[in-house]
């Protein structure tokens, strides 16, 4: 059995095909039915499947891609910028400083105090360029 089918042209699957490179490729694949060949053979042969075909046409109008119009919101959980800012002053203050989120955390847990996970720890840290190698020998080696 075949694996996934290759996307056209060589790009990435399940991205969005502009209009005009769609309006281009139907009327090859039109081309091709309308000298003989079968619609299946044309879309394979242009690197297309015929069910993207299908969905790009409505009877014999060419459809543009609906993802387009939505809009993506934000996730609901996502941090604030304040709760962002008390990561990285927590993370660069003096006790801190030295120590990896996967220390910080625990540390702040065993204090009864969570302000957000070690993997957003993490993320909040490299967003910020400051997810380097953070231990106490780093420190003394630096000095």
């Amino acid at each position: 059995m075949k694996g996934k089918v290759q996307c056209p042209l060589g790009q990435q699957r399940g991205r969005l095909t502009p209009l005009l490179e769609r309006h281009k490729i139907i009327s090859l694949v039109r081309e091709a039915v309308a000298n003989g060949a079968r619609k299946g053979q044309a879309c394979r042969c242009i690197g297309i499947s015929i069910r993207t075909l299908q969905r790009w046409t409505n009877g014999n109008i060419i459809t543009t891609d609906r993802r387009s119009d939505t809009v993506n919101s934000s996730p609901r959980n996502k941090l604030s910028e304040a709760e962002r800012l008390r990561i990285l002053e927590l993370c660069n203050s003096p006790e801190f400083a030295s120590l990896p989120p996967n220390v910080i955390v625990p540390t702040l847990a065993d204090r009864g105090i969570y302000i957000a996970s070690e993997s957003s720890f993490y993320r909040v840290l490299k967003s910020a360029k400051q997810l380097k190698k953070r231990s106490r020998e780093c420190q003394y080696k630096l000095a």
